[in-house]
């Protein structure tokens, strides 16, 4: 703890000179989880005893979690072997009334739905701390915790692509690239914990550290766009039609989700 400590003021330090490298930023997102924060993706939970859990409407149904917002698609058998969008990196705010460390992570994913065995994503965390902003990109196969990439950035305004292919249950890749900068970065994952392939998800997420959820950012709008999933028959498919999800805390909406043919728009509303 006292290393972690003193590496984090010695990088605090510099950054006061110079405008810190990309590895440099990786550094500083290295000791600030060796310090205590740390990001784990969850399975979907649903909002308990809440009056407006699991609502029919006349277009989607609509689920109310404590940590997940945005769509998913479900099929009943393995389906889904790849999932794509794009956004643009938001802004996050502190919520009205609120002050301190804030977070959100907006990711793509297979599973994590109806099968909560496994989840291999990818995507962009976002933290707010007064004046402070940073973004911090990560891939991870869930129920392993998530890995930091390095060598990549980001800036709010810059257009980001993310995607998880699956190769087999068990294996896969997942991809981040800067459409802004031209910086891509992946990794690949093997002999993993077995997926179903029963989900495609566009989210944005309420992570957990330190076992649990974050204080949760007012990050404006993340809308995925070109979002599609690609199916074992090798057809692609858009998120109409997916289940809509809201995250709820304390009987309080904080989300507003909405889908096209190949977009999900996800709204803070809290």
């Amino acid at each position: 703890m006292f290393a972690a400590t003193l590496l984090c003021q010695v990088l605090l330090a510099t950054a006061a000179f110079a405008v810190p490298t990309s590895k440099e930023r990786f550094a500083q997102r290295a000791a600030r989880r060796a310090a205590g924060f740390s990001h784990q993706s969850q399975p979907k939970t649903l909002s308990q005893g809440s009056a407006q859990a699991n609502l029919i409407t006349n277009n989607s149904h609509v689920d109310y979690s404590p940590n997940w917002g945005g769509a998913v698609l479900v099929a009943n058998t393995a389906t889904y072997t790849s999932v794509t969008g794009t956004f643009v990196v938001p802004t996050p705010s502190e919520p009205s009334g609120e002050s301190g460390s804030h977070s959100a992570s907006a990711w793509v994913g297979i599973d994590g739905d109806t099968c909560q065995t496994a989840i291999l994503q990818t995507g962009l965390d976002f933290t707010v701390s007064g004046s402070s902003v940073t973004y911090d990109a990560w891939y991870e196969w869930y129920p392993d915790y998530a890995h930091d990439f390095s060598d990549i950035s980001f800036s709010a305004g810059d257009t980001v692509t993310v995607s998880v292919t699956a190769t087999s249950l068990s294996d896969g890749t997942a991809t981040i690239t800067n459409e802004s900068t031209g910086q891509t970065v992946s990794h690949t994952f093997s002999g993993q914990p077995s997926l179903c392939e029963y989900n495609a998800e566009w989210i944005v997420e309420d992570f957990e550290s330190g076992g649990s959820l974050v204080p949760f950012a007012n990050f404006g709008t993340v809308t995925f766009t070109d979002a599609s999933a690609k199916t074992t028959s090798g057809s692609t498919v858009g998120p109409s039609g997916s289940t809509i999800i809201n995250i709820e805390q304390n009987n309080k909406v904080l989300t507003s989700v909405s889908t096209a043919s190949d977009s999900v728009a996800v709204s803070y509303v809290g």
